[in-house]
């Protein structure tokens, strides 16, 4: 019995020794399906999906299916058109909606969500991400906390920008 308990947890060391990769609160991911632009992102355990700042955001139906294009909603973006596939509508509580006080009613924001190849490293993950216009914030492309699950990633907020430049 001592010798198959032993087997069986020889067996599952790897998996329970599996750590997370440690990033900053910043790095650079490139989006292959994208040009293979290479922006900075933000990674935000406080958010649950990643977010990319889109402009001129238009549903439509092909085949049948739910559709959208836009344009990068970069400072130094081309006004090159993408379209993808819509993965699903996100509904996005604003934080008014959070507070006791029912006198106001806002209706949730609802986002196009796509599914996007993501470059972090070397490592090329394919996560949900949300389109919306990020041109007020600092960093084009939010990683939420979904999204680091999929890359295996921990974030040290007192470390930046600490994997090497996407290379997938």
């Amino acid at each position: 019995m001592k010798s198959l308990l032993a087997v069986l947890s020889l067996i599952a060391l790897p998996v329970m020794a599996a750590e997370p990769t440690l990033y900053g609160r910043y790095e650079y991911i490139a989006l292959p399906e994208i040009g293979g632009q290479v922006l900075k992102a933000k990674m935000d355990t406080g958010a649950l999906t990643a977010s990319l700042s889109a402009k001129d955001i238009e549903t439509f139906k092909r085949d049948g299916e739910d559709w959208v294009r836009f344009r990068l909603g970069t400072k130094d973006a081309s006004n090159k058109v993408y379209e993808h596939k819509v993965a699903r509508i996100s509904k996005i509580k604003t934080r008014s909606e959070e507070e006791e006080d029912d006198s106001e009613v806002v209706a949730p924001t609802k986002r196009p969500v796509v599914d996007l190849e993501l470059c972090l490293g070397s490592v090329k993950r394919t996560v949900e991400v949300n389109l919306t216009d990020r041109s007020s914030f600092n960093y084009p492309l939010l990683i939420g906390a979904k999204a680091l699950r999929e890359f295996g990633a921990a974030v040290n907020p007192a470390r930046r920008f600490t994997a090497d430049k996407p290379d997938c």
